[in-house]
């Protein structure tokens, strides 16, 4: 099964809130990132001129999640991109030494004139961020500020 996400209505006013489902971390991660990346623009109408492949590391997959939708915020404004698709690949570190993430975001420079832009997302925010596991998988809700 593949990781997905639905968009939560009415959970924060000036902001978009989503959940994400997946069996494993890896399919919450690439589904929370589809999500931002929805949020930006079309992903459809986004060539993939631009390519990072981010390696990240973390304490608990809670802020290794948390971190690396920042980081898809960060590019954005940094870059001056948006995005096309992302892959993500979370694992536990040897010996129980925390989490390990490496993804892989395409995408092209902002282009109005032939990009579907949406929402600017200004932050991932940590109001109402959770990331839970139980006997069907992984879910997380994420707030992001607009």
């Amino acid at each position: 099964m593949a990781g997905t996400f639905r968009w939560l209505e009415d959970v924060a006013l000036a902001d978009a809130a989503f959940e994400a489902r997946g069996q494993t971390l890896s399919e919450v991660f690439q589904a929370s990132g589809q999500a931002v990346i929805d949020a930006l623009a079309n992903p459809r109408t986004v060539q993939q001129s631009w390519r990072r492949t981010v390696d990240r590391e973390a304490p608990d997959p809670g802020t290794l999640l948390f971190d690396w939708l920042s980081d898809l915020v960060f590019f954005k404004d940094a870059e001056s991109v948006v995005y096309h698709s992302v892959s993500a690949e979370v694992g536990e570190q040897p010996g129980g030494a925390g989490w390990r993430l490496r993804s892989t975001i395409t995408g092209a420079p902002i282009d109005s004139t032939t990009q579907e832009l949406r929402a600017d997302i200004k932050g991932v925010t940590k109001h109402l961020f959770d990331l839970r596991h139980d006997q069907t998988g992984w879910t997380t809700t994420v707030v992001l500020d607009l």
